[in-house]
């Protein structure tokens, strides 16, 4: 694993290299310096709702073939299978200017969620992006009968703060 030393994950770039990222490719995932977060470098799609993105905000890969692209959306509509959470955003962008930009998405460590976690969950409850609204996760019981059949990628923190400890797939 490679530390996240001198980039900036709140940057969006148009294309997938240049002076705030030097380390890698689309796909690269690094740990910040103090080793408390993960980092992942991917592609936005906006879809057939361009949503303008917020600190804090999930994203969710495009279908099946957004894991091996490297490709999140924010919009649950383009999905046609369950959706799988890809990350929290590092970055505020506006949909219009940034489709198809690259940019950082946390997929492990602390977070505080922009989106009120969907359902009524408790601090140590399990979360997933099947079926929560756009940007946001669900409670992983309200998604299914059982939360390992669901893609659990987060648990509750503190529920009234929306804060969450992420454990997105690399």
């Amino acid at each position: 694993m490679s530390y996240l030393v001198g980039i900036d994950p709140t940057l969006v770039r148009t294309n997938t290299e240049g002076p705030a990222f030097t380390l890698g490719t689309i796909g690269q995932i690094l740990d910040s310096s103090a080793g408390t977060k993960t980092y992942k470098y991917v592609q936005y799609v906006d879809g057939t709702g361009p949503l303008s993105l917020a600190v804090g905000d999930v994203v969710i890969y495009v279908d099946d073939s957004g894991y091996g692209a490297h490709q999140v959306t924010a919009d649950v509509s383009d999905i046609t299978g369950k959706e799988i959470g890809a990350g929290v955003t590092a970055v505020a962008m506006t949909a219009v200017t940034h489709d198809l930009g690259y940019f950082w998405i946390q997929i492990r460590g602390a977070a505080t969620l922009a989106v009120d976690i969907g359902g009524a969950g408790s601090d140590g409850d399990q979360l997933t992006a099947v079926g929560a609204a756009d940007k946001g996760l669900t409670l992983a019981l309200d998604a299914g009968a059982a939360a390992d059949s669901v893609g659990v990628c987060a648990i509750i923190v503190d529920e009234t703060a929306d804060e969450i400890i992420c454990m997105f797939p690399e």
